[in-house]
């Protein structure tokens, strides 16, 4: 409990600093990619470069707003029940500043649960040559950008966008915190056949978090019985995250879990938005593996 306060607390300090800086102020570029400058600096990204994996270590990949807090939740549970331990450290997504991070993350016990939105060429090497188990959280296009949408709007660290439209253009040419959603698309899918990634979907989870469970665990190599399977489902659907996301975010809860559907975009996308995210797709995605995995033609169509 004192961890989540503290937690809270200071993501309050960063909403208040924000309020006093200009929206240009808000980010900054890094290697070409916008990042939030309240939650990522320059410093750290130089000191990821030294970063010391663990070949135990757990690390979620994810793009922003594909599930990755929901997806972290369960990966935790999981950690919880497979190695017995009550509590599991919240440790700050790996690009996060943070006062003594690294330090931090040293003393922490294994297996370390770790997670990262950056580009797969930004991850530190560290992580592959340790071979590190990535479990790669991945939602279809049009979802993300309507999610990423209401993420700037009602996140106070983050410059706001005063119509759809015009964050869609931003989305579509990359120009948001993290770059493009189909370079990291294209990225991963480049390594979906590696033994130590594992590719799971939003749209998966959504349908059968039961069976979405399992596999992860079986993936990850952390033996549970059913009962504890199911336990960890039910407590991770997305109605169960959205109504506990106070206690564990504070304020911040409603922005992070906003309505967690399949197919919220069909109320936001012009016809010739659809269109030029279908073309997108077609480009970089249509006949990989990765794109099969997406079911486009069921979710996007």
């Amino acid at each position: 409990m004192a961890e989540k306060k503290t937690y809270n607390e200071d993501l309050l300090k960063m909403f208040e600093a924000a309020k006093q800086s200009p929206p240009e102020k808000l980010m900054f570029t890094y290697k070409g990619v916008l990042y939030a400058s309240s939650t990522c600096n320059i410093e750290t990204f130089q000191a990821l470069e030294g970063f010391e994996a663990r070949t135990d270590d757990i690390m979620l990949a994810s793009y922003p707003k594909c599930g990755s807090n929901w997806t972290m939740q369960l990966l935790s549970d999981m950690i919880k029940a497979g190695y017995s331990r009550n509590e599991l450290a919240r440790l700050p997504v790996l690009e996060f500043a943070a006062p003594g991070k690294f330090e931090k993350l040293k003393q922490e016990c294994s297996p370390r649960l770790l997670s990262t939105h950056l580009l797969y060429d930004e991850i530190p090497k560290n992580v592959f040559e340790k071979r590190v188990k990535i479990v790669v959280v991945i939602r279809n296009p049009k979802d993300t950008a309507v999610s990423f949408f209401h993420f700037y709007n009602g996140n106070p660290l983050l410059p706001t966008y005063t119509t759809w439209d015009s964050f869609y253009q931003d989305f579509v040419s990359g120009k948001v915190i993290w770059g493009s959603y189909f370079d990291q698309m294209v990225a991963w899918n480049k390594h979906i056949d590696d033994d130590s990634v594992y590719i799971v979907t939003y749209e998966e989870m959504k349908q059968d978090l039961t069976a979405a469970v399992k596999k992860m665990a079986g993936f990850l190599g952390i033996s549970l019985n059913d009962e504890q399977v199911q336990k960890i489902a039910d407590n991770g659907t997305f109605k169960s995250m959205k109504e506990k996301s106070k206690e564990s975010y504070g304020d911040f809860g409603r922005v992070l879990f906003r309505k967690g559907e399949v197919g919220d975009w069909k109320n936001y996308f012009t016809k010739a938005q659809s269109q030029e995210i279908d073309a997108k797709f077609e480009e970089y995605l249509a006949g990989t593996k990765l794109g099969e995995m997406m079911n486009y033609n069921v979710y996007c169509k």
